[in-house]
């Protein structure tokens, strides 16, 4: 299999904060990697790290045809559809190319640029991801993989090459959909981690030793494990998910919230903590901030 994968060239466009570990430690795992980002800064980053380094989606099928997207934002993605299929050359390779779709975005702009795709000749598969920047860098990912079983099957040496665990999850857009429901329980578990441990601090506990013993029991959770330990030590300058990207992640969910008439009151109730990190200056910084809200609403800071 090691063998195997030497020969395996991937793509990756979008080198941020995920597509740089995903990259990354596909690179690591054996593979080939063409990673491909816009912003130069990003290229610099990657360029030691990567086989190759490109500014341009257009030319990246001359390398592989399998393709890994993380992108901030669905323009990004229409942008890079469109790039793709600019090029004709999926017209030109026997067997038709796949691009494996992991950002967060509305499924009707995915369903847009699967269109777009297709029509160019490549096939694409819906598979957000669920974890952190930080678990992204440890390989501590999981896959919610939709669309053709037979292309999902074809990624799977290349999905073990960067997470933890893969899953198929049927047609085209349930990974989405998964991915909505997984996201509107972080929103929450990330607030709830910051009301716990400031509840803590309140009540004279060391807080370094609360998460500790509190993150493996029942009210415990995977942002209390993540998330508690930067809060703790406020390190939430180290961003591995932007306030920023997370207002867009949260925008998303409350719409589907919206158009399907489900009652939120949790996840309502969070949306204006949210808000509030972004007014304090914490755009650029870790959702672990409202850490930082909390504090400041309790005359702690």
């Amino acid at each position: 299999m090691a063998t195997e994968k030497k020969h395996n060239k991937v793509g990756v466009i979008g080198l941020g904060i995920m597509g740089s570990s995903i990259s990354s430690n596909l690179q690591k795992s054996g593979f080939d990697v063409y990673g491909v980002d816009l912003n130069a800064v990003a290229r610099k980053k990657m360029k030691p790290l990567l086989s190759q380094v490109h500014a341009d989606a257009a030319g990246i099928l001359t390398h592989s045809q399998k393709i890994i997207s993380s992108l901030p934002s669905s323009k990004a993605l229409m942008q890079t559809s469109h790039a793709l299929c600019a090029s004709k050359l999926a017209h030109q390779i026997k067997g038709a190319p796949i691009l494996v779709e992991t950002s967060t975005l509305p499924l009707s702009d995915k369903l847009a640029a699967r269109k777009i795709l297709l029509a160019g000749g490549i096939h694409m598969i819906d598979a957000p991801l669920s974890g952190t920047g930080a678990q992204a860098k440890t390989k501590d990912l999981s896959i919610y993989a939709s669309g053709d079983a037979k292309d999902v099957r074809a990624f799977n040496a290349i999905f073990a090459g960067f997470s933890r665990k893969h899953n198929f999850v049927g047609e085209f857009g349930n990974g989405m959909k998964i991915k909505l429901v997984a996201n509107l329980l972080v929103a929450i578990h990330n607030v709830s981690t910051a009301e716990a441990i400031l509840f803590g601090k309140k009540l004279g506990l060391n807080t370094k030793n609360l998460v500790r013993l509190v993150e493996d029991g029942a009210g415990g959770s995977r942002m209390f494990q993540v998330r508690g330990p930067m809060m703790v030590a406020k390190t939430w300058n180290q961003a591995t998910m932007k306030n920023e990207v997370w207002q867009k992640d949260m925008s998303i969910i409350y719409q589907a919230l919206d158009e399907l008439n489900v009652p939120a009151p949790l996840f309502t109730a969070c949306i204006p903590i949210y808000k509030a990190a972004m007014s304090q200056g914490h755009a650029l910084n870790d959702t672990a901030a409202v850490y930082a809200v909390l504090e400041q609403m309790a005359g702690e800071a």
